[in-house]
C-alpha cells in the first residue's frame, strides 16, 4: 500500500511517501515560506522524482491536528484536493502521535510530545516507547498548561525525552521545575510527514479510512479570533 503523507501543523512543512512500512521518499522544508506555497509543490516534485503519480497512491494521510489553525487548514485542504478527484481514501492522523514516531526506536522511555500553543500552554500527549518501534499512548491529545503537564510527569518514573516544535519551551520549563528530561536531537525534534505515513499504515490496517469529504482538522481549542468574538458577545450581554 502506497501512502502519501502531508505535515503542515507548525512552522515546518514536509511530505513523504511510504509503501508497506518502507520509506520511499521524503521532502522537508523549514524556510519560513507559507505552507500554501510549499506543501503541494513539494509533494508533486517528490512523486515526479519517484516516477509516480497520484494514480499510484492508495491513500492520502495528513497531520490533522492539533497545531497551527492556518497550517492545519492548508494541510487538510491539500489532502482533500489530492484525494477527491480520484476518490482516494484519506487518513487523518494525530500530529502528536506522528511526531512520537521520531523516537519510536527507544526502549522504556516516556516521549513527551509538545507543540507551542501560546499563553504558557502546549498541545501535548505522552507515549511510552516499549522497544521494537512499539508506542503505547498514555493520554489523549490535549491543550494543557505547562504547570499541569509538569504535575502529571512527577508520578512517572521512566526516562523522559521531549519532542516537537515546542520541545525547547517544554524542556526548559520542566528542567526549572526539577523534572529530569532530555531534549530530542535536532534532526528528530520537528514534526515530519514520515511519522504521518507510518501512523497511517497502522490506521489503514485497522480500517480507519475516511473520504475526502469527511476529513476534518482537529483544533482542540477555539482560535484567538473566535475567543475574542465570544468574549465581546459575553460583555455586550
Amino acid at each position: 500500500m502506497k501512502i502519501l503523507g502531508l505535515e503542515s501543523s507548525a512552522k515546518s512543512a514536509s511530505a513523504a511517501l511510504t509503501e508497506d512500512g518502507k520509506i520511499l521518499a521524503r521532502s522537508f522544508q523549514n524556510s519560513g515560506l507559507t505552507h500554501s506555497r510549499t506543501l503541494l509543490p513539494m509533494a508533486e516534485a517528490m512523486l515526479k522524482n519517484c516516477d509516480l503519480s497520484m494514480d499510484d497512491i492508495d491513500a492520502v494521510a495528513v497531520a490533522a491536528g492539533p497545531g497551527s489553525f492556518t497550517g492545519l487548514r492548508i494541510g487538510v485542504s491539500a489532502a482533500k484536493g489530492l484525494s477527491w478527484a480520484r476518490e482516494i481514501p484519506c487518513i487523518g492522523i494525530s500530529t502528536l502521535e506522528a511526531m512520537a514516531q521520531n523516537l519510536a526506536h527507544l526502549n522504556n522511555t516516556l516521549i513527551i510530545c509538545a507543540m507551542d500553543a501560546r499563553r504558557s500552554q502546549i498541545y501535548n500527549a505522552f507515549f511510552l516507547a516499549e522497544g521494537g518501534g512499539v508506542l503505547r499512548r498514555l493520554c489523549d491529545d490535549r491543550a494543557i498548561a505547562l504547570s499541569d503537564a509538569a504535575e502529571d510527569l512527577k508520578a512517572i518514573s521512566y526516562p523522559k525525552i521531549v519532542v516537537g516544535d515546542g520541545a525547547l519551551l517544554c524542556y526548559n520549563y520542566l528542567s526549572e521545575a526539577g523534572i529530569n528530561c532530555t531534549l530530542a536531537p535536532q534532526h528528530l525534534q520537528m514534526q515530519d510527514a514520515v511519522g504521518v505515513c507510518l501512523c497511517a499504515e497502522k490506521a489503514a490496517k485497522e480500517d480507519k479510512l475516511t473520504s475526502s469529504a469527511d476529513l476534518q482538522p482537529v483544533y482542540l481549542r477555539l482560535s484567538q479570533a473566535e475567543r475574542e468574538r465570544l468574549q465581546k458577545e459575553k460583555i455586550s450581554k
